[in-house]
Order: C-alpha cells, then sequence, then structure tokens
C-alpha cells in the first residue's frame, strides 16, 4: 500500500499520475525483493523541502528528497519529494522527467530499505532506472 500525499497539486512540471507513482513502487518493491510493506510519499515544495530540511537535518535550503524509515513492522516509512527541486535537477542536468523521477524515488526507496550512500547505493539505484525506465538512463534526451 502506497500513500500519496500532494502538497503541489497540478504543477506541469510535475505530470506523472498517482497511478503511475504507485506503478513505479511497485516496480521498486519488484527489484529489490520488498514482498510486503507500506510507505507514504509527500510531493512538496522547495518552501517545504527548506524547512523540513533544516529541522531535521541541519541543513539550510531545500534537497530533492528525504527518507524517513519506519519503526514499525510492515512499515517501510516515509519519501518526501520536492517537486520544484526536481524540476530544476532535471533541467540542469538535461535528464528525461521520468527516469529521474525513478532515480530519485528508488534512491529514497534504498534509504527506507537501510542503505547509506556508496557505491552499492549507485549500483542498486542504476539497476532499478534501467529494469524500470523505458530507455537507457545514461543517453542524453
Amino acid at each position: 500500500m502506497i500513500r500519496i500525499e500532494r502538497s503541489v497539486f497540478a504543477d506541469p512540471r510535475f505530470p506523472l499520475s498517482n497511478a503511475e507513482l504507485e506503478e513505479i513502487f511497485y516496480g521498486l518493491a519488484q527489484v529489490f525483493d520488498v514482498q510486503e510493506g507500506e510507505l507514504s510519499l509527500r510531493l512538496v515544495s522547495d518552501k517545504v523541502m527548506a524547512a523540513l530540511n533544516q529541522a531535521i537535518t541541519g541543513c539550510l535550503g531545500p534537497t530533492n528528497i528525504l527518507s524517513f524509515p519506519g519503526e514499525e513492522s510492515g512499515w517501510l516509512g516515509d519519501l518526501v519529494l520536492s517537486v520544484d527541486t526536481l524540476a530544476r535537477e532535471t533541467f540542469l542536468y538535461n535528464q528525461d522527467l521520468h527516469q529521474y523521477t525513478i532515480r530519485l524515488l528508488a534512491h529514497g526507496f534504498l534509504h527506507l530499505l537501510g542503505h547509506d550512500h556508496g557505491p552499492e547505493m549507485d549500483s542498486l539505484t542504476d539497476l532499478a532506472v534501467l529494469s524500470l525506465a523505458q530507455e537507457d538512463p545514461y543517453v542524453m534526451p
């Protein structure tokens, strides 16, 4: 079960529907062999993300995604994704929106599963993008 909360509605920079987001998460669960569990995804603005980022990590400014692993059995945790930062980074890095969304959600999902930054996490993120994206993530659009 995936709960999606949109604090940002009808943003043309983020055209993915809740159904498409759920499909990505079900794909991630399959790629990473997660048999069961629930999570929530909150889509927010940079303003909301900057406040959360400072309160939680002490870092100033927005970030693309924050992960809050669950502490209860069956609860994977909460993800918070800044739609503003996603749109900005997609443009700056010349990325396909769908692929980059998969990359960020995979990154956050792996944190929920207990992974930390490093080569293994990078490889697993690449695996998710290659498995779920329609095209090669390393080919420039």
